[in-house]
């Protein structure tokens, strides 16, 4: 392991764990590529470089969630109905995702992401005004919406948040409580898609030193240590942030993630 690279994962940490209390997310979409270029410099094989930097992530958020989850609960901002009546589905689409992803060549694989990404800022960034008569889905909707949510965050290592927050703000939820739900959301979907990345890169031929399937343990660990302390600042400062600030520091984010992952996906191809 190159010991050099410790301060950089407590930086990456420290930024993704304010993150994650600022806006819901468990912080994939910013961890993700951040990883994918540091094993990248590292050599790892080029065949495993998305799927590691996938199930290093999910398995982050699952710390990262608990300490967002747990600030936000304190403003009474997590709705645990909505996330006990998605629980399910969840479930199951998270162990499902990390399967699809591990089969997909790295570079389709990193195309998919950015598109993700994009398609979260898109929603985020569009609002339009929710239907007033529009409610949330009965048991088994929420559940199905579960496993939609479940699976494609499993599939790209994060919390769900760029679906879920939309759905649920679509769904005439106050955007503060879907992102403080969002939030408690992402950590079933961390810890069956963390799971998952190691069942899909058990016992596979090349994988660096200290890895369990497609989780990075060094990372893993210094990341965490770092993200959950603050993740409760960020989501200080989330109960602060007027609605529309929120909304556009998401969507420029994410934007900005997105072009970054398309452009890895065309050097994968090349």
């Amino acid at each position: 392991m190159n010991f050099a690279l410790v301060p950089v994962f407590l930086v990456l940490g420290a930024f993704i764990g304010f993150l994650a209390g600022l806006l819901g997310i468990g912080g994939g979409f910013t961890m993700v590529p951040v990883l994918l270029e540091i094993f990248t410099r590292e050599g790892f094989p080029t065949e495993h470089l998305v799927p590691m930097a996938i199930g290093t992530s999910a398995a982050t958020i699952v710390f990262t969630g608990v300490s967002s989850a747990r600030a936000h609960h304190a403003k009474d901002a997590v709705n645990w109905a909505i996330v006990l009546a998605m629980a399910p589905g969840i479930l199951v689409g998270s162990l499902i995702g990390p399967q699809i992803a591990s089969a997909l060549p790295a570079a389709l694989m990193a195309a998919l992401f950015g598109a993700f990404i994009w398609f979260g800022a898109y929603r985020m960034l569009r609002n339009r005004p929710p239907v007033a008569s529009r409610q949330l889905p009965g048991r088994i909707g929420m559940a199905a919406a579960g496993a939609g949510i479940g699976m494609i965050a499993g599939m790209v290592g994060t919390g769900g948040a760029f679906i879920a927050v939309p759905f649920m703000t679509r769904c005439n939820v106050k955007l503060h409580t879907a992102v403080g739900t969002s939030a408690a959301m992402s950590i079933p979907v961390a810890i069956f898609s963390g799971v998952g990345f190691v069942i899909a890169g058990w016992n596979k031929a090349g994988l660096p030193p200290y890895a369990l399937g497609y989780v990075y343990l060094p990372a893993l660990v210094a990341i965490v240590i770092t993200s959950t302390l603050l993740a409760p600042v960020g989501a200080r400062m989330a109960h602060e942030w007027p609605v529309n600030r929120l909304r556009y520091a998401f969507a420029a984010m994410l934007f900005c993630l997105g072009a970054y992952m398309w452009w890895k996906a065309f050097r994968l191809c090349g």
